[in-house]
Order: C-alpha cells, then sequence, then structure tokens
C-alpha cells in the first residue's frame, strides 16, 4: 500500500520507488479525510486542487493498467476496510510536516499498523529531519539530500493489485477550475517551470518584491511544492543544469537560497511543532495584545480587504481571488494585522492558511511567527503600507487592479487617497467614506505604539532567555560566538 499524502507526483518518490522494489503487489491510495477537509486551515481551494492533482496522476497511470484507490473517510478506517480486503502486509508514505490533527492520526495509524503486524515505512520529506535535536550538520545533509539520484519510479515494473475502486463523489466545485486559481497536477507544475526558464523568470532576482511582476516573474512553483506535485529535489537539480546560462546567474543565485528557504522553515516546524498552538518564544502568551469590543468588526475589515490602505486592501482581495500573493507582501499583511492593529496572531493565522493556496503548515507557522515578532530572535520589521505601496506599485496598477475604487485615482494619490480634496474625490469619482473606506487607523500613530510595545516586550529577562533556547535549536553551530552573529543575521 502507497499512501498519498502532500507528496501527490509519481515522479522521485521514494515511497513508490520501494514499493516496486518490494516486487510485491502495489495499491495507489489517497484518502479525503473528513476531518481535513472541514479543518479551518483548509479551503475548497485547495481540495479541488488536490483533486486536479489525483487526476493527473491518474491520466499518467492509465497507460500502465493503474488506477489510484480514492476514498473518502478518516484514514483509519479507509486503511482498515482495505486491510480487511487485502491483508496487505506494508505500507509506505512520506513523513508528513502536517498539524497537530495529522500527526495524532499518523500515531493512531502507528498503534494500529502495529497491531496488525503491518509494516510503516516512512521517507523524509525533502530535507526535513524527523527528530532533529539541532542545526550543527544541516546544511551538509541538505546539501547531500539534495543532490542524491532522482528516486527512480519504473511504474512499467509495478505490479498492481487488482482490486475495485470506490466510487467516491466530490462536490462539483472541486471538479471545475477556478478562474485566476492555478491549477494543480504534476504535467503543470513541470510546465510552469520550463516557462520561468523560457521567458518569465530571467529577472525574478529584481522583481520578485513587486506585487505585480511577482506574479509572472517568480517561479509560481509554491503549490505544487507545497502539495507534492514536483519534489524540491528535482528543482534543485534542474536549476544546477543551468548553472551557466548566460544572464541568468542572479536569479539562479536567488532561487537556490529560496530553495534551502523552503527546507530551514520546515525543519524548524519539525523540531517544534507546537508553534501551531502557542508562540515558539513562550514568553509572547502574555503580549498584550488588543482586548476591545472592536477587534472582531476590525479583523474583518483587514480579512476582506477593506482597511483604507489600498496596498493591504489590494493584496486580501487578490488573495481571496487568486490564493496568491508574493512573500513580501505576505509580510506586510500579517505585520499589519499584529503590528498597527495590535490583534493577536493566532486570529490571522487559520484565516491566511485558508486563502493561500500553497499554505505548508512547515512553512506557514514559523513565517507567521516571524512576521508577528513573536520569536525574540528575529529583527522587528513594521511594514509600513504606503511606503510599500510607493516603492512596489509607485504607479498603482496593481491596486486599480484589485480595488476598481480608486481606478481613476492617479499617483501619487492611489497611495494615500484619504489626501485627496472635496474637488479630487469628485472628479476622480471616489466619495472616502462611501465608495471607499477611510483609514482604519492613524498609521504613525499605530506604528510607534508598536515600536515602543514590540522592543519594550522584547527586553524582558523571560523573553531573552527563550532567545537562546530557540537559536541553540534551530540555528547553525549554536556554540560559536562567531558564527552566531552571522546566524542571527541569517534568521533575520
Amino acid at each position: 500500500m502507497v499512501w498519498f499524502k502532500r507528496d501527490l507526483r509519481l515522479t522521485d518518490h521514494e515511497p513508490l520507488q520501494q514499493a516496486i522494489n518490494s516486487q510485491r503487489p502495489i495499491i495507489l491510495f489517497y484518502v479525503f479525510e473528513p476531518s481535513l477537509v472541514a479543518d479551518e486551515h483548509y479551503d475548497e481551494r485547495h481540495w479541488r486542487f488536490v483533486w486536479q492533482s489525483l487526476m493527473d496522476m491518474q491520466t499518467q497511470l492509465t497507460p500502465h493498467q493503474a488506477k489510484l484507490y480514492i476514498d473518502y473517510q478518516e484514514a483509519l478506517a479507509a486503511l482498515t476496510s482495505l486491510h480487511q480486503t487485502t491483508s496487505f502486509q506494508a505500507l509506505y508514505s512520506s513523513e508528513e510536516i502536517g498539524l497537530g490533527r495529522t500527526f495524532e492520526r499518523d500515531i493512531a495509524v502507528k498503534k494500529w499498523c502495529q497491531e496488525a503486524q503491518i509494516s510503516w515505512h516512512e521517507f523524509p520529506t525533502g530535507a526535513v529531519i524527523r527528530g532533529l535535536k539541532n542545526r550543527e550538520a544541516w546544511d551538509k545533509a541538505w546539501q547531500q539530500i539534495m543532490r542524491q539520484p532522482i528516486a527512480e519510479t519504473a511504474l512499467e515494473q509495478a505490479n498492481w493489485y487488482p482490486i475495485d475502486t470506490p466510487k467516491v463523489t466530490v462536490p462539483d466545485t472541486w471538479q471545475t477550475s477556478q478562474k485566476g486559481m492555478q491549477t494543480g497536477g504534476s504535467t503543470l507544475a513541470w510546465q510552469t517551470l520550463a516557462s520561468f526558464y523560457e521567458k518569465r523568470g530571467q529577472y525574478y532576482y529584481c522583481s520578485l518584491s513587486s506585487p505585480l511582476t511577482s506574479r509572472s516573474a517568480c517561479t509560481r512553483l509554491s503549490p505544487y511544492l507545497a502539495w507534492g506535485n514536483i519534489s524540491l529535489r528535482e528543482i534543485y537539480q534542474d536549476l544546477l543544469t543551468r548553472w551557466h546560462t548566460k544572464g541568468w546567474r542572479r536569479t539562479l543565485i536567488a532561487l537556490s537560497s529560496r530553495l534551502h528557504w523552503h527546507c530551514h522553515f520546515m525543519q524548524k516546524f519539525e523540531s517544534e511543532c507546537r508553534m501551531e498552538f502557542q508562540p515558539v518564544n513562550q514568553a509572547y502568551q502574555v503580549f498584550p495584545y488588543r482586548q476591545d469590543e472592536q477587534v472582531g468588526g476590525d479583523f474583518e475589515r483587514w480579512y476582506l480587504g477593506n482597511t483604507g490602505y489600498p496596498m493591504i486592501d489590494a493584496c486580501m482581495r487578490a488573495l481571496h481571488t487568486t490564493g496568491y500573493i508574493n512573500f513580501r507582501m505576505r509580510a506586510m499583511l500579517v505585520s499589519f494585522l499584529c503590528h498597527h492593529m495590535n490583534l493577536d496572531w493566532r486570529m490571522g493565522v487559520k484565516p491566511l492558511a485558508r486563502l493561500f493556496l500553497d499554505f505548508e503548515p512547515g512553512i506557514h507557522y514559523p513565517q507567521f511567527q516571524m512576521q508577528a515578532s513573536v520569536t525574540g530572535t528575529n529583527t522587528i520589521r513594521i511594514y509600513n503600507p504606503v511606503k510599500q505601496s510607493q516603492e512596489q506599485d509607485p504607479e498603482g496598477d496593481f491596486i486599480r487592479r484589485w480595488v476598481p475604487e480608486l481606478s481613476q485615482v492617479p499617483a501619487p494619490l492611489i497611495h494615500t487617497p484619504w489626501q485627496m480634496s472635496s474637488m479630487e474625490e469628485t472628479l476622480y469619482d471616489c466619495q472616502l467614506g462611501s465608495d471607499y473606506p477611510q483609514p482604519i487607523l492613524n498609521l504613525e500613530e499605530a506604528a510607534k505604539s508598536a515600536r515602543d510595545r514590540l522592543w519594550g516586550f522584547r527586553k524582558l529577562p523571560e523573553v531573552r532567555i527563550e532567545k537562546q533556547r530557540i537559536l541553540a535549536t534551530h540555528v547553525r553551530s549554536p556554540n560559536s560566538k562567531t558564527k552566531s552573529k552571522t546566524q542571527n543575521k541569517r534568521s533575520s
């Protein structure tokens, strides 16, 4: 039994390779778990992407007379039922860097396997090392794993188990592509990578910060990586073949760094997965977030893109429609929520997960806490949405695309519409307070309060004690003073 989780591909797939090598009859298994489908981290967009990925896999399997066994029930119940039907003796899967819910599920599955005398063979995800205590040799291991040969999955040599696949009924909306949203599957993952190198990506290194240019200049592989349509090793080794391509060096260096960064944050989450529920720096459990009666209404304005700050609103609305926004803008959204608005990071972490088509628990939680400044180790960055707007979208093209209320407002006023005079509001057909909201807060005052609050809290002894523990766990060579300085710089 090969159990697919967040590794929805048929290439560079070690569990599948080892199952084929065993020469035993094979069942390829995926289960939609009702508890996960209903989980607050997920949205219909995710399960549509998964369904598309599975259908792409089935298309690739058909020439080999193989079918996916897709079920819709809790994983343990599905496995138990299959075992009663087939008496399978071995289970192959990747180690999932997932939520607490999936971790508890795997504990139950492991216990069941032991009781049923089923051998469960689990294989690492990327370069993430389960149970790692520190980062002493992690970089070296990452390089070794990324340069290992691609796992050969010789489908033509597989011995498929003859089993009737259940008739699974999924919502029609999962089976219908949504305009503006990327479509799942390995075929499109490889096409997306090819188009990046053919024409889109040469200036990736200088285009990735703009919410407008990043939509085409970035690789756009993040959802394919998150759901395992393509492996990190496949992308990295493909990159190495292009290392000496003229005019691409800066882009390849930047992209290589991002691939390393991807595993770095997933390793953080694997090593300390309680950050799904609480700040990694436990001293921030008592951080003085707002508790007033306006919290719910203000949060809704942020989530729906009605804060009165055009770049915040444009990014949120783009996320609702497309499931994508670039890294800098993600950091800005979290900063505005947690710093300027002083709302608890836990209010935003699940809603943004639902919007990100590329939601990856192992990246989402460490990144969210870093941008919310609750780690005690990273540089505190309070992103100014007006400054970001002026620098990353100077002509306001991105804003006009997603905030049509401001479509007639010219630059530079489009970045600060509250500065329009009454005559300008009439001229540009945008009445503040009715067509487009007044700012939700005073930016300068909110930023000053945030700085005082964040830097004051960071000086607390309990924050500093936790900081040392975190650095010893998640940063390279914690025993070296020289290296520690470098590490602090890198992690911030």
